[in-house]
């Protein structure tokens, strides 16, 4: 398990860190600005999707659902023929009308802004079919029990932005977020070509072929595993949506708010997702098969002392995150951002909005841990109530925090419904399950050492602005 831990989190960890290299280019030449705005703005839509898609959701669908079927490859081309010809139908439409979706994810940005932003929303969108044939391919490779490929291949994304952002230096701001867009579908052409090599190298090749080649004859074979799948699917997907359909509604009300708190946002989210990513999703996403065949075999102990391996592993991380990141969040902010177009004022307010996500990433972080129980047991119903329970409690609290709180009120709503979620999935794993996980010395260990790291950091972070 902790093997497929560490290549994930190495692959995620190698891709965030190009990924801090982009954002710091992009920082210094666009600063926290309308153009930045716009980028972020075009390239959110296309990226909540990749979210949704990539992190969880339809591979936790797919994998038992590939499992079972006795025509798997007629199953894999026609999953991926239906979601294939929806997005790209989805794709040209907006193409077709950009500055109609332009205005809805930004519905504060005045009519020349939106104008301006439109192009940029269509090129971007070209990323998402892209990524739904990453995905599946993706979750294939899983199923053969390969994560490298897709743990390393966002840093191609990355690796293409940065070159992007490279090639426009010098340029107008306009010129750059072309660059950029056009960065993005490539990056998602690269990541796609990585994942074909690899299903050709572990002969995979074929099923995609015969499945092609056999469909129209057969399609009846698999009408009720089909059927199943897309029942499962959606509230799937709901369940796991919660934390990016909260991030898309944040540059929503964002774009209500003084130029630049979009940027902010974005900055501060990015940050949070590094150890969120890091450690989280990289675990659940290892740990999913194997809870998944205990439950299935009825061996309900050794899943829970699998989960009880990942949640300490994850509690002592996800909290020294925390308190280090909420401390330091003024320092991390200046020191990977302020510089060239990014100002001193756009660090102190991009920092207020990271130590107010970093509040949450403990429950986001368990909660996806915990709802492995959940998607194991094939309860995605009630993980997609959950969702909507703690939707609602972001959507409430964003309304009430903006106006208070400004920018800052948007990223504390989204970690209030981190809260919801997780005690909602609490609730559902049951206190017996819960109680049989946090019976242990470590919660005194972790206090007493979470304690001596805060001052440590307070002491050097004393000494750091005494000294420099």
């Amino acid at each position: 398990m902790f093997k497929t831990i560490f290549t994930n989190s190495f692959g995620i960890l190698f891709s965030r860190i190009l990924g801090f290299i982009r954002d710091l280019l992009t920082a210094s030449t666009l600063g926290a600005s309308i153009y930045s705005d716009i980028f972020f703005v075009a390239f959110k839509l296309p990226n909540l999707f990749r979210r949704i898609f990539a992190e969880g959701a339809f591979t936790q669908v797919f994998i038992p659902a590939f499992a079972k079927t006795a025509k798997k490859s007629l199953f894999t081309v026609h999953i991926l023929l239906i979601f294939l010809s929806i997005i790209v139908g989805l794709t040209l439409i907006v193409n077709l009308t950009p500055e109609l979706f332009t205005k809805a994810i930004a519905v504060g940005f005045s009519q020349e802004n939106i104008k301006t932003a439109a192009p940029f929303v269509a090129i971007n969108f070209w990323y998402l079919p892209l990524i739904f044939l990453v995905t599946l391919l993706s979750a294939l490779l899983q199923y053969k029990n390969h994560f490298a490929t897709t743990a390393f291949a966002t840093s191609l994304l990355n690796l293409a932005l940065i070159t992007a952002l490279l090639l426009a230096q010098g340029k107008s701001d306009a010129t750059i977020v072309y660059y950029l867009s056009f960065g993005v579908v490539i990056g998602g052409v690269l990541q796609l070509l990585v994942h074909i090599i690899a299903l050709k190298k572990l002969g995979l090749c074929p099923l995609m072929v015969a499945g092609l080649k056999h469909l129209k004859h057969k399609k009846g074979f698999i009408k009720k595993d089909t059927q199943k799948f897309k029942k499962e699917f959606f509230p799937a997907v709901w369940g796991n949506s919660t934390a990016q359909v909260s991030a898309f509604l944040d540059t929503f009300l964002a774009s209500f708010l003084i130029t630049g708190s979009i940027s902010y946002l974005y900055y501060a989210n990015r940050i949070f997702q590094l150890p969120l990513a890091l450690f989280a999703i990289a675990t659940s996403v290892a740990l999913f098969p194997s809870v998944a065949r205990y439950l299935k075999n009825n061996d309900e102990t050794k899943a829970l002392q699998n989960l009880k391996k990942a949640f300490w592993f994850l509690a002592y991380l996800l909290s020294f995150a925390t308190v280090g990141g909420i401390i330091l969040s003024h320092e991390i902010i200046s020191l990977l951002f302020e510089r060239g177009a990014f100002h001193a004022q756009d660090t102190q307010n991009t920092s207020v909005v990271l130590a107010m996500y970093l509040i949450g990433l403990i429950p986001f972080g368990l909660q996806k841990l915990l709802a492995l129980w959940l998607y194991a047991k094939q309860m995605q119903l009630r993980a997609a109530k959950i969702a909507t329970a703690s939707l609602l409690t972001y959507a409430i609290f964003a309304l009430l925090l903006i106006e208070p709180l400004g920018v800052a009120g948007l990223a504390l709503a989204s970690t209030l419904g981190g809260f919801v979620s997780f005690a909602l999935t609490l609730k559902t794993f049951g206190k017996a399950n819960f109680l049989a996980i946090i019976r242990s010395k470590n919660i005194l260990y972790l206090s007493l050492s979470l304690i001596v790291f805060a001052w440590l950091l307070f002491v050097i972070r004393d000494l750091l602005h005494v000294y420099l």
